[in-house]
């Protein structure tokens, strides 16, 4: 480490007002009360869960984070297999449960190596293996004999699936399936865990029987030796190399040449291949085969709101220590001192309504697990009448939960695309709203900025996946046009504006919360069944029709995010008041409103065409309703970014500390960082680089 300053230094102080004192009194001036907020969020046994594992992680060497963002990639991939391991040996000194490990991995910080074999390994063997498969392949992988990943993406494929050029050829000489790069661009790419960790992957491969394309299937691979480590004949496996960010972990390439597999080895819960007869059997509804993506984009609609958060936090606690200039009117009336960042309008209206999204979108994300766990149980009482009937079981029987699936399909390819756009761009604008010193790595926000920034690509670009969602609603749209639409949201927004379109809507936005949520119904109802006289009317290209598509799958999202908002603050309000505290579900409310009424402004063209407001309505939504809304909301935002009860550790930020020390932390972490052990030689004419070399 660098030598200590001189007493001088150490001597200096920040100017006045301190950041603790300035924190201290925006947390007693506030009317929220943070702490049963944060029990509202998170629930007592999820803060007492994150404060006892923050402890014991904190605790260990090798997640200290000290010199971590000055280590090169093949540095931070050690610490990373270093930590990971750490983990797996703390989960099992102290019996952790699966959550409680989960959470432990969030709270340790950057991902680890093990974090795709935790995902979507064990999950995709849990969703889609069979019973014989999960003693055979999920037992020894939970025991963490077996370390595996997902390889579904190539080089030359990503969200087209039905592209994939790696092939499971069944040979039925010796019942095996034998898989196969047949092109340099067939190479899985991307794909976590796999690089230098994994020695199993699920590898999707295009499954062919007697020529036939059967389409992609998944398939257990072992790719390297349990003892050695080495790869296995007729494997080629590597790291992909540095990326713009996440290099802590060791995304990989796959290539295979004919290598075979058992039998037992395509994972079999909805389909097979029948070994005596080479038949190809599905095993209930074909949209049941997307329940573990389905999975994954549920619980990155969750996590948005608290991966927003961690950037909201950091800029608000620094914005409400960071004072420039003087404001101009308080100036005038001779008020002294230089004006608090988070005072200036220009910087709330960036901030405030990104605060009030983290609430949306985790309100949103919780909505979405309890969707898709009604979906799971409906699935199991299907497949457990499959199994105790004698002969197939009738569409009566399988048709629910496939339905259930199709709705929960598609509003989780929409919510993923919005909730992860709203919160990388969100970070990236708490980045710049913490001006030069967002952009130190020590803020905080621009390294996590970029390990969160592959969420809008992974699981579905989030532009392709909004055609998943606008090819649902114009299915949707035509049966309810036809009377035979199905039972939920989606039909019943779009059946009301069926039903009122000739005489319009007539909605208060202003002055009514439930008007707000209905405007968004019926602008999304509004572009669905444009894009509907498109398609099917004047019957143009779907390619053409793709931007458009991206504006109706954006509208209905939003829709399912007010709604989902509005549903926790107002019709749960009893619960909600009992729980928080009258004054800060009032606060709450007036999130609801922020959130929504900048969302309305920001694509007010849209809200116009529709009919859903008015120009007056939307101007005055601007000019009046928004600005009082951040006046109110501002006194309160320090505590409302507490609420969401991020330890120092977790968020690694000199800017955005509990405490509000900003100032001494950022210095004392520039003044440590290793590049000051060292004493260059600046002479162009000398060969010598570094003249000495400070002991650390």
């Amino acid at each position: 480490m660098p030598s200590a300053p001189p007493s001088w230094v150490q001597a200096l102080k920040p100017s006045d007002p301190q950041g603790p004192d300035l924190l201290t009194a925006e947390r007693s001036g506030s009317k929220v009360n943070s702490n049963r907020l944060a029990v509202l969020l998170h629930g007592q046994e999820g803060l007492d869960r994150a404060d006892k594992l923050t402890k014991i992680i904190a605790a260990e060497p090798v997640f200290n984070k000290d010199e971590l963002l000055s280590l090169g990639r093949v540095d931070r991939i050690q610490r990373s297999l270093a930590r990971g391991k750490t983990l797996k040996r703390l989960e099992k000194k102290h019996g952790w449960s699966e959550e409680e490990y989960l959470a432990a991995v969030r709270i340790s910080g950057e991902p680890n190596v093990y974090g795709l074999h935790d995902g979507m390994f064990l999950k995709t063997l849990k969703e889609q293996g069979n019973a014989e498969q999960h003693k055979l392949f999920l037992e020894p992988a939970i025991a963490n004999r077996y370390i595996g990943c997902y390889a579904q993406t190539e080089l030359g494929h990503g969200s087209n699936v039905r592209g994939l050029e790696t092939t499971a050829t069944w040979d039925p000489t010796d019942k095996t399936f034998v898989l196969h790069s047949p092109k340099l661009t067939a190479s899985k790419w991307w794909i976590g865990s796999l690089g230098r960790t994994a020695n199993h992957a699920v590898v999707m491969a295009q499954l062919f029987i007697k020529g036939k394309n059967y389409g992609p299937h998944p398939f257990v691979l072992q790719i390297r030796d349990l003892d050695t480590h080495e790869p296995l004949p007729n494997i080629y496996v590597g790291d992909i190399g540095p990326k713009f960010g996440y290099n802590s972990m060791d995304n990989g390439f796959l290539l295979l040449n004919q290598v075979k597999v058992p039998h037992i080895n395509m994972l079999g819960r909805f389909s097979t291949v029948d070994p005596a007869t080479s038949e190809y059997r599905r095993i209930g509804a074909p949209t049941l085969v997307y329940g573990t993506l389905t999975f994954i984009r549920s619980m990155i609609v969750l996590e948005s709101g608290a991966s927003l958060a961690r950037g909201v936090t950091i800029a608000v606690r620094y914005c409400a220590v960071r004072r420039q200039f003087q404001d101009r009117d308080a100036e005038a009336a001779g008020v002294p001192g230089e004006t608090p960042v988070l005072n200036y309008k220009m910087v709330q209206v960036r901030l405030l309504p990104l605060l009030a999204a983290t609430y949306a979108l985790h309100f949103t994300g919780r909505n979405m697990i309890e969707l898709y766990n009604r979906n799971q149980e409906v699935m199991k009482k299907n497949l457990a009448a499959q199994a105790a009937s004698k002969g197939s079981p009738g569409p009566e029987e399988l048709q629910p939960g496939a339905e259930l699936l199709a709705d929960l399909h598609a509003t989780s390819c929409g919510l993923k695309a919005l909730s992860s756009t709203i919160a990388i761009d969100g970070l990236e604008m708490c980045r710049r709203a913490c001006g030069g010193h967002g952009y130190s790595s020590y803020s905080g926000i621009g390294t996590w900025y970029s390990d969160y920034l592959p969420t809008v690509t992974w699981e579905g670009d989030n532009y392709m996946l909004t055609q998943q969602v606008s090819r649902y609603l114009l299915k949707t749209a035509r049966a309810v046009q036809k009377g035979k639409a199905p039972n939920n949201d989606t039909s019943k927004i779009l059946a009301h504006y069926l039903n009122r379109q000739t005489t319009g809507a007539a909605y208060d936005i202003l002055n009514s919360d439930a008007d707000i949520v209905a405007a968004f119904g019926w602008r999304a109802a509004f572009l669905t069944f444009e894009s509907l006289r498109l398609r099917d009317v004047q019957k143009q290209s779907w390619n053409s029709l793709l931007v458009q598509f991206w504006h109706l799958s954006t509208a209905h999202s939003q829709y399912l995010v007010i709604k989902s908002f509005y549903d926790a603050v107002f019709e749960n309000r009893a619960k909600v008041a009992a729980e928080v505290g009258e004054q800060t579900a009032d606060v709450l409310q007036d999130l609801f409103r922020l959130y929504a009424l900048h969302t309305m402004e920001t694509h007010s063209a849209e809200f116009f065409t529709a009919g859903a407001v008015s120009v007056n309505q939307l101007t005055l939504a601007r000019t009046s309703g928004i600005s009082q809304l951040l006046d109110r909301i501002r006194p309160n935002a320090v505590n409302l970014v507490d609420a969401w009860s991020f330890s120092d550790f977790q968020l690694d930020s000199s800017l955005g500390n509990y405490d509000g020390n900003v100032y001494e932390k950022l210095f004392n972490r520039a003044r440590q960082n290793p590049v000051n052990t060292l004493t260059l030689d600046p002479n162009p004419d000398s060969t010598v680089l570094v003249k000495r070399v400070a002991k650390l």
